[in-house]
């Protein structure tokens, strides 16, 4: 028989689950986004009220592969409308984003979202988790739409040199916080976790993603491929406002720890930048080895240091190539990320549950 007038002795299991009990009820100016000493559960009263309200625009961006019609793309894709060039662009794309949505994932589940400790942060990170989920099943919905050797497809991050190169980069900034391990709480510790969001947010998803955003939504401007190129405006949309909560993310790191960025960790940051474009130049080398829909590797190397100057100075690092330009004016207000709701002026700016774009 219990007697429930008894005191209850938690089991380290509970123990471990339930909030230790406190008198003082938490204030939002001791909350941390890092290392900070209040129940992770408490979401308010906000203080990273900002990453909330990015995790509400983005639960309005939902959407779903299945809703984006691929019958114009399998036609075009197996009556040879397409161009060798065009389909090798459309291969090597899929090749490296069929995984690269997975090690985002894996990188936020188990390893980020660990060591955050702003409930708000935290809140964002498993909306963005479940994004990358949904990325992963519009690469797959493409692939198995237009009947593509899925092996070939999902062996490319081992097979092709300029995609496992780009991979084998961000591996060790991933190994890094989903080792069991780690935990922040000394000056190398915390360095190693705001580079790795750095490199995660600033170059794989600010950067290395953007190749394969021109080059299939190129293709979609000339009304081929418009069902996938469709699907890639709603990723971009979103890998967008992933890169922009982890810029405030490092920043307000930063603000709350100044004594992280130091001159000499700047300086190694510099050269993972240089080094980033290096890689994602050489990958789009590969993917269009000679001019197609208008777009060469040349103009490709211009538009990845505009990038990495953008990325740079948006978390306070100076730029690393002065005077380069926008090779792609089209492309302008999809890297504004500041203008991140009104890239385009179709429904795509104002979309739920996702629909049908309009190319003119």
């Amino acid at each position: 028989m219990i007697n429930f007038d008894d005191e209850v002795i938690a089991s380290p299991s509970s123990t471990a689950a339930t909030p230790a009990a406190t008198t003082k009820r938490i204030s939002a100016d001791d909350k941390r986004v890092i290392n900070g000493t209040t129940d992770v559960n408490q979401l308010v009263p906000f203080k990273h009220k900002w990453a909330w309200e990015k995790y509400l625009a983005q639960c309005a961006n939902h959407w779903m592969p299945q809703e984006v019609n691929m019958q114009r793309d399998i036609e075009q894709w197996k009556t040879g409308q397409l161009t060798e060039d065009e389909m090798r662009l459309v291969t090597r794309n899929l090749g490296f984003f069929t995984t690269a949505d997975s090690l985002a994932a894996n990188n936020i589940v188990l390893g980020t979202y660990r060591q955050i400790t702003s409930p708000e942060c935290r809140q964002f990170l498993l909306r963005q988790a479940f994004d990358e989920a949904i990325h992963t099943h519009a690469y797959q919905y493409i692939v198995e739409s237009l009947g593509m050797d899925e092996g070939e497809i999902f062996n490319a991050y081992n097979e092709i040199k300029s995609i496992r190169d780009k991979d084998q980069f961000l591996m060790p900034f991933i190994d890094v916080l989903t080792n069991p391990e780690f935990k922040t709480g000394t000056l190398e510790t915390d360095q190693q976790l705001l580079r790795s969001i750095i490199v995660f947010a600033c170059i794989m998803e600010g950067l290395f993603f953007y190749v394969g955003f021109v080059q299939i939504l190129a293709l979609g401007r000339q009304n081929k491929m418009t069902g996938a190129a469709e699907q890639y405006q709603y990723i971009l949309r979103d890998e967008s406002m992933h890169c922009n909560f982890g810029i405030d993310l490092i920043n307000t790191i930063k603000m709350e720890n100044p004594e992280l960025w130091t001159e000499s960790f700047k300086a190694e940051l510099v050269g993972l930048f240089q080094r980033a474009v290096e890689l994602e130049y050489a990958y789009a080398e590969d993917t269009m080895p000679r001019g197609v829909l208008g777009l060469n590797a040349a103009q490709f190397k211009e538009y990845l240091r505009f990038i990495a100057n953008r990325r740079m100075q948006q978390i306070g690092l100076n730029e690393l190539f002065p005077g380069v330009t926008n090779p792609f004016p089209w492309m302008s207000e999809m890297i504004d990320l500041k203008k991140e709701k009104n890239f385009f002026e179709t429904r795509v700016t104002e979309y739920q549950t996702g629909g049908a774009l309009s190319w003119d």
